[in-house]
């Protein structure tokens, strides 16, 4: 069995949402020294007061020694790695509001979105407002419920970075008893795979919500993994990463986990209410929100053919029928289900 042995580093956190918060709990157990930032000042200071998250992560104690600040930038200066684990929308304002980072700091992204308009991949986003970093951020994906994650139920991960020793370095970081990391060289792959489950994952939960059965959601979930393959490819991403923790691994999660803030809000769309309606009874972020409207225009854009991801589109942005959606879905032209056995 290998031995795990952790350098104690001094960490910060940017956001102290569930995922965030799960990570704080995961680096303290590992012997390093943690700080926690939010933009939400109330939010951060019952956590602090209460060592619970309680609007994000109930039922699980952070330990009394992890940090607080309310400072953006004594969390950048202080901390030898910075991770970010906020909302992709809130990124590039954020970033805008640190003063300086030297470029000796290790910046990690655990952030799984595709920023509207742009359609940069929060690394890009990084490297864009912190040019320091070009080619220097590592990102962290797969299949990781925070909920889980922060109780030390077994999981697995993968991180990649266009060096692979940063990569190994944040592996050695992260790795613990419960909690394996894999390293992989396809950044834009690991990337792409966290941000377009999403989307698939409210497709899932759509069909939760209209009571259908397993095996529409084992079409969903792979069709939709042929989806994510097709559209990754085309943005520079390797096929066979889709295949493993950043791509299949954390979909299937995201589509058939309680946890998941997708398919719940999936659910919620396919049992009739409107996207606004939707929105309002979610305690969280669902990202897949907002990444399918990017997803979309991006299918536009490469003219990769994206059948069920342009539905959800269709369903959250243009009031379309899920009911409708299924059937169409459903009589689309008959072809062979792998390319290669296309004429």
């Amino acid at each position: 069995m290998g031995k795990i042995n952790h350098q104690k580093a001094k960490i910060s956190l940017i956001g102290a949402g569930s995922w965030g918060t799960a990570l704080s709990i995961l680096l303290y157990q590992n012997g390093h020294q943690v700080r926690l930032w939010d933009f939400l000042k109330d939010h951060l200071a019952k956590i602090k007061e209460e060592l619970e998250n309680k609007r994000c992560l109930p039922g699980v104690p952070l330990p009394k020694d992890i940090s607080f600040t309310f400072d953006l930038n004594q969390a950048i200066e202080e901390g030898e790695y910075i991770i970010f684990a906020i909302p992709s929308h809130f990124l590039r304002d954020t970033l805008r509001k640190i003063k300086s980072c030297r470029e000796d700091k290790k910046i990690i992204s655990v952030i799984k979105g595709i920023e509207n308009d742009t359609f940069l991949r929060p690394s890009q986003i990084i490297e864009e407002v912190l040019p320091q970093f070009k080619e220097k951020v590592v990102v962290f994906s797969g299949p990781s419920h925070a909920e889980e994650v922060s109780r030390n139920i077994p999981t697995s991960v993968v991180v990649s970075s266009s060096k692979t020793e940063d990569a190994e370095e944040i592996q050695r970081l992260f790795i613990s008893p419960y909690f394996r990391v894999y390293t992989s060289k396809d950044l834009v792959g690991v990337e792409l795979g966290g941000a377009l489950k999403n989307v698939i994952a409210i497709a899932v939960g759509i069909c939760d919500g209209l009571g259908l059965g397993d095996n529409t959601k084992a079409a969903l979930i792979t069709r939709g993994l042929a989806e994510i393959t097709r559209l990754g490819v085309a943005l520079g991403a390797n096929a066979h990463t889709f295949a493993g923790l950043s791509g299949m691994g954390d979909l299937i999660v995201t589509c058939l986990s309680k946890h998941s803030r997708n398919r719940l809000f999936g659910e919620l769309i396919g049992k009739g209410n409107s996207l606004e309606e939707a929105l309002s009874k979610m305690t969280m972020v669902a990202e897949g929100v907002k990444t399918a409207k990017s997803v979309y225009e991006l299918a536009f854009q490469t003219k990769i053919e994206l059948p069920i991801c342009e539905q959800v589109f269709y369903i959250l942005y243009q009031g379309k029928d899920p009911k409708t959606t299924v059937r169409e879905l459903m009589l689309r032209d008959p072809k062979a289900e792998l390319e290669r056995d296309r004429g």
